[in-house]
């Protein structure tokens, strides 16, 4: 992985992007309802196809759930491009097609919207955390942690937590209230409320049309893979060892921006199906810029294909960082931590 050195006099070259992007934020209407057309249709007929398969053939229908849930993905990123309004250049248009796509993918658009808002506003504040990212601490405040709570802040970044019932929790459980937003005023609240109605009603009618078990055999694991993929995605484009962290007073959007979100590098049909999501320190840079235009970006300036550039096979070895150091300005493991206790144990026990 290669990663661009933040020095003082590359503030005003990272501000610079802001500018130099703004011109690809033109989106085209019709590019928009293509990618949005063919998305529900193709994940609309694969689910189809499984519940035929289940019912007429037999359990060999779970294959078409697969590729299911890549749509299912693919529905949440077009729901993630209108919460930033680079779909359609009406707002309201964005808004209301990202509340009919939170009906598939289980995820309420505003309460989403509202937090994902958040995130971006604060991607590597030290100050600024808790809202819309995964929980991280820094070494000295694990340090100052009880037992118990080390214990739970271990669990918690387990990878069967983290990408297993981890978002098993959060798209079937947490986004069913707005957690978090209790006092930010009744649109959260109307969000989720109407997409659970918006998703009960089908669910109801899919449930007696077809009956209880086919539609869970489907449902179950395609929400389950979609899900694990999304927190997946999420967790690689921000959490990886030379990601950046800064206190208030010395974080820079830009900086943070370009220097605390990767480029993943995925396969083309796999970059498709996630909608160029992976290109994510120039879609945090930029974030009005239509997902179908990112690669147009990397095009233009290839200088920015090698900033935190991460491949599949490197991704895997993100899972393991967990700390950030203040001292190192990274992320470390646990077993770092331990090693970097232990030495400064032994030296404090060699002045003495």
């Amino acid at each position: 992985m290669t990663k661009c050195s933040i020095e003082p006099g590359q503030q005003q070259y990272n501000r610079a992007w802001t500018t130099v992007l703004a011109r690809y934020r033109q989106p085209s209407p019709m590019r928009s309802a293509r990618e949005i057309a063919i998305t529900v249709l193709c994940f609309v007929a694969l689910w189809t196809a499984a519940v035929v398969t289940i019912l007429h053939v037999g359990w060999w229908g779970l294959v078409f759930t697969i590729p299911t849930a890549g749509f299912l993905v693919r529905l949440f990123i077009l729901q993630h491009d209108c919460g930033h309004g680079t779909l359609f250049a009406h707002r309201s248009l964005n808004n209301w097609i990202g509340r009919l796509i939170g009906v598939f993918t289980w995820a309420p658009y505003d309460y989403w919207r509202r937090t994902h808002a958040v995130h971006h506003a604060s991607a590597g504040n030290l100050d600024r955390r808790g809202i819309g990212d995964i929980d991280t601490l820094t070494v000295r405040e694990y340090r100052k942690l009880s037992r118990w709570a080390r214990v739970r802040y271990r669990l918690y970044r387990h990878p069967l937590i983290m990408f297993g019932l981890g978002p098993a929790w959060l798209f079937i459980c947490q986004y069913r209230l707005p957690i978090g937003l209790m006092r930010a005023g009744t649109q959260p609240w109307l969000s989720t409320i109407a997409t659970n109605i918006g998703i009960a009603l089908p669910v109801a009618a899919m449930i007696w049309l077809i009956g209880l078990g086919p539609f869970l055999a489907v449902q179950v694991p395609v929400t389950l893979m979609a899900a694990t993929i999304g927190v997946w995605l999420f967790y690689v484009q921000h959490q990886f060892e030379e990601t950046h962290w800064e206190e208030q007073d010395n974080w820079v959007f830009q900086q943070a921006a370009l220097h605390g979100s990767s480029y993943y590098v995925l396969p083309r049909p796999i970059q498709w199906i996630t909608g160029n999501i992976g290109i994510h320190h120039v879609h945090h840079l930029a974030a009005g810029i239509p997902f179908y235009r990112l690669p147009e970006v990397l095009q233009d300036f290839p200088e920015l294909q090698s900033v935190n550039r991460i491949t599949f096979l490197e991704s895997l070895n993100c899972v393991k960082f967990v700390l950030w150091d203040e001292s190192r300005k990274r992320l470390i493991t646990f077993r770092d931590e331990k090693a970097t206790r232990a030495t400064a144990a032994m030296g404090d026990e060699k002045a003495h």
